[in-house]
């Protein structure tokens, strides 16, 4: 099955560019999830934090 499929993709001619921007997209994501995650307030945080136990 994988042959086949791998078979039919390499006859599509531009096709090898869209693994490597799928890898940009989700770097870039997680890069910027990351980075805010560090330059979160903390004030911020401990009140998203609490929303659940909130009524």
């Amino acid at each position: 099955m994988f042959k086949f499929i791998k078979g039919h993709l390499e006859s599509i001619t531009g096709i090898e560019i869209y693994p490597l921007i799928s890898l940009i997209i989700f770097f870039t994501f997680f890069v910027a999830l990351f980075l805010w995650v560090f330059t979160a307030k903390k004030d911020y945080i401990n009140k998203v934090s609490n929303i659940p136990l909130d009524h």
